[in-house]
């Protein structure tokens, strides 16, 4: 029973970190608040904070209690614009840098061929990288960018500006981005790169850039820990009686492909 309340506990923890619902500069309540809350014993709930810690979530301030570790980022999406992660970071007044972990070109899978409209093992850039916030974890990227868009684009670029600003800067405009939303848990390549446990929640958004002539010229799978990165979608209106479903939301058959590392 004691191992099932921990678990129970350590979900909704996970949740209302995700959910910003924690106190000044991110403090938990107090062991004792926690213990009457759950109505649990202290080592129930130790252990509880105690996988939180050591999935990177929280710290434990001696004299001070328990914080969560770094900051929460909410990114505004406006129906009809495209914004990136890093502008969100920018607005909080935080540095954000990017670690490249892998950057060479390769045969494109066939669910990457079939998104970026080139025949399966055509050659395709693919770079892994990690970004940190203030030294802090915040994604792992898988990206993919077509041979003949990659051609100039170097491994400094990667890392900064990033891959589609530097296509833009060598006169590849993007004129629509196609984003998918969806959870997942870190895998264990995740993990090393985000130095958090395996299974820990994610938030996936697969983006695809396409040029005006409609041509895809990159495809990114970013893999946020769901604790540290929200999207947030405004709606001007609400559903009518002719369209009983909010603006902007369709049916969808199928879930996206997955796509191998």
């Amino acid at each position: 029973m004691t191992s099932s309340r921990f678990s129970t506990i350590a979900h909704d923890l996970r949740e209302r970190v995700a959910l910003g619902d924690v106190g000044v500069h991110g403090a938990l309540e107090s062991e004792t608040e926690l213990c009457a809350r759950y109505g649990v014993s202290r080592p129930t709930v130790r252990r509880a904070l105690e996988t939180l810690r050591d999935e990177g979530l929280v710290r434990s301030r001696h004299g001070a209690g328990w914080f969560v570790t770094g900051t929460a980022f909410h990114q505004r999406l406006a129906l009809g614009t495209f914004r990136h992660a890093g502008s969100a970071v920018a607005e909080s007044g935080a540095s954000v840098c990017r670690e490249v972990a892998d950057f060479s070109f390769r045969p494109a899978p066939s669910g990457v061929a079939t998104i970026l409209q080139i025949a399966v093992g055509a050659p395709v850039l693919h770079v892994r990288s990690a970004r940190r916030v203030d030294g802090e974890s915040l994604d792992v990227a898988h990206e993919w960018v077509p041979e003949e868009f990659a051609g100039r684009l170097a491994r400094a670029d990667a890392a900064d500006p990033g891959l589609w600003a530097s296509l833009t800067r060598d006169g590849h405009s993007i004129a629509t981005v196609h984003q998918t939303i969806t959870a997942g848990l870190a895998s264990g390549a995740d993990a090393d790169l985000l130095h958090t446990a395996v299974g820990v929640p994610l938030l996936l958004v697969r983006r695809v850039a396409m040029g005006a002539d409609g041509i895809p010229l990159a495809l990114s799978d970013h893999r946020y820990l769901a604790h540290r990165f929200a999207l947030e979608v405004e709606f001007n209106s609400g559903p009518s009686a002719s369209s009983p479903e909010p603006p902007g939301l369709r049916a969808v058959a199928d879930p996206p492909q997955e796509i191998p590392s």
